[in-house]
């Protein structure tokens, strides 16, 4: 099948004139009815009914008119992806992320995505708050925990644990501690950017559950907040494996309750609906992922 012919075919139904189709092809008249002609040939059907005064399809035109802008489309949509694909990133790449994650993975990252395309440049806005695509001129977000119902297109690109930690100054009391419902006793540092700072559902094993209702002796609205209180000795908080993995190595932190565990939450980039993603955009994600997969991020290379 010559996909010209089904060019031409649907220019002459769109315009409802050889003449006027050949005028938006740049090609002769004659051309586009010889090609029209063989086409119907090739399908053993006409396609269009001819009078002096107008040109209109048949029903089998008309259905496959659109098939044939399916078709188009679809060829057209690869052709950009080709190009999109092999497109040097360049220009301004927006992004946004929550606090706790931004600062932890993505504002490193952009560093070494900007030394890997000194062409772009990169605004990150960190904030706890879901802020609209749109309105931003944001080019890509990332949100960490659960997505609520949303037009925009999403991708889940991994997973983190929550985690019950605290400062060592704690581990006499913690090394008493045999259930969630012994946590009354101790200290807790509520998390304000959360929606339920308070109430923690554990569950160890496939039978035990419990619910813990916390008492706050400081409460902060953002996380890396939280985790600065927490390694101060302000009390115990809950926050993602992510953030606090390294001072658990380290020992800066401890992870109390260890068997029992917290719900997990996904990590996702979410983008506008668009049909194209750019260069930049991809090429930041691509990056991200390989980032959250080894839980490490790339140092720019020195100057």
């Amino acid at each position: 099948m010559n996909l010209n012919r089904l060019a031409y075919f649907t220019a002459v139904v769109d315009t409802g004139s050889f003449t006027r189709a050949a005028e938006r092809l740049g090609i002769t008249k004659a051309v586009v009815s010889q090609q029209v002609a063989q086409l119907e040939r090739d399908l053993g059907t006409s396609l269009l009914v001819r009078t002096t005064r107008q040109v209109r399809p048949t029903e089998a035109g008309r259905l496959f008119h659109a098939r044939c802008v399916m078709i188009l489309r679809d060829a057209e949509d690869a052709f950009d992806e080709l190009a999109q694909a092999a497109a040097e990133p360049t220009g301004t790449l927006r992004i946004t992320a929550p606090n706790d994650y931004g600062t932890a993975l993505v504002a490193p990252l952009a560093a070494a995505f900007t030394a890997l395309f000194p062409a772009c440049r990169v605004e990150l806005t960190l904030s706890d708050d879901t802020l609209d695509l749109v309105s931003g001129r944001i080019d890509l977000a990332i949100r960490v925990g659960w997505l609520v119902d949303s037009s925009l297109q999403a991708r889940k690109i991994g997973s983190f644990d929550q985690l019950l930690v605290a400062s060592p100054v704690f581990a006499d009391r913690i090394a008493l501690l045999r259930a969630p419902e012994d946590l009354g006793s101790l200290p807790f540092i509520a998390n304000l950017a959360l929606r339920e700072p308070l109430l923690w559902s554990f569950t160890r094993g496939d039978l035990d559950r419990q619910n813990a209702r916390l008492q706050a002796t400081i409460a902060i609205d953002t996380t890396p907040g939280v985790l600065a209180a927490v390694k101060a000795g302000g009390g115990l908080s809950i926050l993602p494996d992510f953030l606090v993995a390294e001072d658990l190595a380290a020992g800066r932190l401890i992870h109390v309750l260890p068997a029992w565990q917290l719900p997990s939450g996904g990590i996702h980039t979410v983008y506008p609906t668009a049909r194209f993603r750019p260069p930049k955009v991809t090429a930041f994600v691509d990056m991200l992922m390989a980032a959250q997969k080894k839980r490490s991020i790339p140092m720019a290379p020195a100057a």
